[in-house]
């Protein structure tokens, strides 16, 4: 099957975290014969039950392409016009893996070797698959690692701070509030302190933002409230330690648990390639031992996870030949190093 079709059959596999089993099924189905025909080698490797990440290589693998086969809710199936494949996943991140799969065939049947695909589970809620395939690695020097950067190698992106902040108070009637103790308010009071912090900003990525993503408290409306809660993200461009101390420094008081805990990265760039920044996080802080990453892929951001999420058949087609392009180019880099 050519690309659009390849990214057509994933988009229409539910694979919405954790529910990646029938996914990498069908990506080892699809990928077995690729690896039998040019001398390759294939392995699911189990990251929980009915959860696999496929590894395929050929030869040692000096550059490994890599990107995740799970998506967020909900699913959605495929449709496709004369310019877009539109579906769930679409850019994050079927179209990807269809151009990476795509781009390794044509690699193969010119001879090329010393290459690897790593298709991973549970990049959308916890990096489970890449922090498993980061145990036992092999001798890697470069991983292209593909999520929608409108095909422009993404020189540095922004890392993650996420927690949860608990407060305890104590229910009255809300005609009484000095018999109890608001957790609304102190919440309130807590996030008020983060949103006035003077976060760091940096040249390349920017400023540090803060999302305030979800609230919740009490049982109704006419009672002071006992418990409250809120979840955070913050999108870090500096040092990551300095960066939840900051955080801390408003959250006295209050219970917190960090959910999220991912730096900022400075990314590899080639010569005859665009770059742009992006501002989201991706599985490379857990593939550390995987060699250098470079980021890269089709489709845009700003599409993925929305109901109108699409990919244009154009950077499908695109990013098959710059994905060739730049595995060739690290393999004669690795050749004359």
């Amino acid at each position: 099957m050519d690309a659009f079709e390849l990214t057509r059959s994933l988009i229409d596999i539910d694979s919405v975290t954790p529910n990646e089993g029938e996914i990498g099924d069908f990506l080892f189905g699809h990928l077995r014969p690729l690896a039998e025909r040019h001398g390759g080698t294939i392995e699911r490797q189990e990251v929980a039950p009915g959860r696999n990440n496929v590894w395929a290589s050929w030869g040692d693998p000096t550059v490994v392409f890599s990107t995740h086969m799970d998506t967020v809710p909900p699913f959605i199936p495929s449709r496709e016009d004369d310019e877009f494949i539109w579906g769930r996943g679409a850019c994050d991140t079927h179209g990807i893996a269809a151009a990476m799969i795509k781009a390794v065939e044509s690699l193969l049947e010119d001879g090329v070797r010393g290459l690897g695909l790593l298709l991973v589970v549970g990049e959308e809620v916890d990096g489970i698959g890449a922090a498993h395939a980061n145990l036992d690695p092999p001798a890697v020097q470069y991983l292209i690692n593909g999520e929608p950067t409108e095909n422009q190698l993404a020189l540095a992106s922004k890392g993650t701070l996420g927690f949860k902040i608990r407060v305890a108070g104590r229910a009255c009637h809300s005609a009484y509030p000095e018999l109890g103790r608001s957790a609304t308010e102190i919440l309130l009071d807590r996030l008020s302190r983060l949103r006035s912090i003077r976060w760091p900003s940096d040249p390349l990525l920017g400023e540090t933002t803060v999302n305030i993503g979800t609230l919740d408290a009490g049982p109704a409306a006419n009672i002071i409230p006992d418990y409250a809660s809120a979840s955070v993200v913050v999108r870090v461009v500096a040092d990551l330690e300095e960066t939840k101390a900051l955080a801390m420094s408003a959250l006295d008081g209050v219970d917190v648990e960090f959910f999220s805990f991912t730096p900022a990265l400075r990314l590899l760039g080639m010569d005859g390639f665009e770059t742009s920044i992006v501002k989201y996080t991706t599985d490379i802080p857990k593939l550390t031992n995987w060699g250098r990453p470079l980021l890269i892929g089709p489709g845009s951001i700003h599409h993925a996870h929305t109901a109108e999420e699409r990919i244009p058949k154009r950077q499908i087609t695109e990013a098959i030949g710059l994905y060739q392009r730049l595995a060739r180019s690290l393999l004669d880099s690795a050749a004359g190093a």
